[in-house]
């Protein structure tokens, strides 16, 4: 379960701390959460900042201007930092923070996963329906297999089971996520196709920010629960 610290359990002059301005990632760049004042890797984090208008906002892409004070991925951590008003303590100025703020983050990470899909169709490295996901499947072509969320069970408990009867008819590990994040509706705009219930990542570096941007969101989602291993993103 996901720890948050109460006020008692910080020392009273304790804030949050802000970054000085967004910078270029490196890996094993960590900070510390507002809520659990834990340290963790960035990538484990949402950074927020100020807009101009003095709205609380998530600077999912960690580029967006002026100071920035980190959170847990996680929607229970989001809610807490809005409720314990964090970020007006943080940016020690009066801050906006939308009631819905936990919830527009889900938004924004979900659109941030359809914007990295379409680019992975742009650059070809996806395909899409039953039939051309079982044939990518069984030439073991698949880096990721995409069903719909709102997708019949039976399609797929399919195309499961062809993945596992492929995996096991050889020696050669064959791993790979299956995501579950996305609605048909969703699937539709990234692919501008009509109706997509399955999809498969091929190879290629393109997937990359897009299986990226789908661990976020499982975390962000699952976090409280401390159930984000494994290689399955979930709804």
């Amino acid at each position: 379960m996901l720890a948050l610290a109460e006020p008692a359990d910080l020392l009273a002059d304790s804030l949050p701390d802000l970054d000085n301005g967004p910078r270029t990632t490196k890996s094993g760049t960590q900070r510390m959460c507002a809520v659990t004042r834990s340290v963790r890797p960035i990538d484990e984090l949402i950074r927020f900042v100020v807009s101009p208008s003095g709205e609380t906002i998530p600077d999912l892409k960690r580029k967006l201007p002026g100071r920035g004070l980190w959170v847990l991925a996680s929607h229970k951590a989001v809610s807490e930092a809005a409720r314990r008003n964090l970020f007006g303590k943080g940016f020690k100025r009066k801050v906006q923070i939308s009631p819905t703020l936990a919830r527009d983050t889900d938004d924004l990470l979900v659109r941030g996963i359809v914007e990295a899909l379409a680019m992975v169709a742009k650059a070809g490295q996806v395909v899409s329906g039953f039939t051309r996901v079982e044939t990518a499947l069984e030439a073991r072509q698949a880096r990721a297999l995409i069903h719909a969320a709102d997708g019949a069970a039976d399609g797929i408990r399919k195309l499961d089971a062809i993945f596992r009867q492929t995996a096991g008819n050889t020696d050669e590990p064959y791993e790979f996520p299956v995501i579950n994040v996305l609605t048909s509706a969703q699937l539709d705009l990234a692919l501008g196709r009509s109706n997509v219930i399955h999809a498969a990542l091929l190879a290629g570096p393109a997937g990359k920010t897009f299986l990226s941007r789908c661990q976020i969101l499982v975390q962000y989602r699952l976090a409280d629960d401390g159930n984000t291993g494994g290689t399955t993103a979930t709804n």
